[in-house]
Order: structure tokens, then sequence, then C-alpha cells
């Protein structure tokens, strides 16, 4: 069974724009994509295990309500190994510093370049 891969991020066009970047990845089953509106969301369903099979989660950073970055430290206190990679526009040293320190594995700057993401995503979901 493919993992999924969880986007958490309060813009909807990022739903279109993944589904349409990784179309033929989900289609051949490589990994599914599920999407959360928000940090609330996401945590929500991680906690109660709603997710089938989550491998990894790529989350915005700045979101209204609970932050990436608060999710990504909600997430590691409930399971310490799940794989998240944070995303942002901003490329400061400040926030990826922070977001490695929260334990998170990648710091994706947007516009994010998928051929470079997919790498990425194939050899987490592959350990």
């Amino acid at each position: 069974m493919p993992k999924t891969v969880l986007i958490v991020d309060d813009e909807e066009s990022v739903r279109f724009l993944y589904t349409r970047m990784f179309k033929n990845e989900v289609k051949s089953g490589e990994f599914i994509l599920d999407f959360s509106i928000s940090g609330e969301d996401a945590l929500t369903r991680i906690k109660d295990g709603k997710i089938e099979n989550l491998g990894l989660i790529i989350s915005d950073i700045n979101m209204p309500g609970l932050s990436g970055f608060e999710l990504l430290k909600e997430v590691k206190e409930h399971d310490e190994k799940l794989p998240i990679f944070m995303s942002s526009a901003y490329t400061d040293q400040e926030r990826q510093g922070l977001a490695m320190e929260l334990g998170a594995l990648e710091y994706i700057t947007k516009p994010v370049d998928f051929p470079s993401l997919k790498k990425k995503i194939v050899e987490i979901l592959a350990d």
C-alpha cells in the first residue's frame, strides 16, 4: 500500500498545484496525496489515526490558528519519527534554523522546486 503525503496549507490553490504536479506519481501508486487546510485539522486527523499509512507531512509555516511551527512541535510530541518538511516563502536563516531545531527534516522554499521535492519524497517514503 502506498504511503500518504499530507500537505498542510491554508491556501486552497496549493491543493491544485500539488495535485497537478504529482498527478503521475499518484496515478501510478507511488504515493497518495492528502490535504488539510489548517494545522488544527491536520493535528486532529493525525492524532485520531484518520490518515492511512502516513509517511510524510509537508506543512506551510504561516497559517491562521495553529502555525506550522506549532503543528511541527505537536506532531513530534505525538510521533517523533514521522518525517516533516516545513514550507515557506521566507528564506531567512532564523526560520530555517527554528524548523530544524523543532525536528523538521527539510525546509522547502516557495515557489517549490517540484522535481527536487519529488526526489526527496521518494527517498523518505522508501525508508
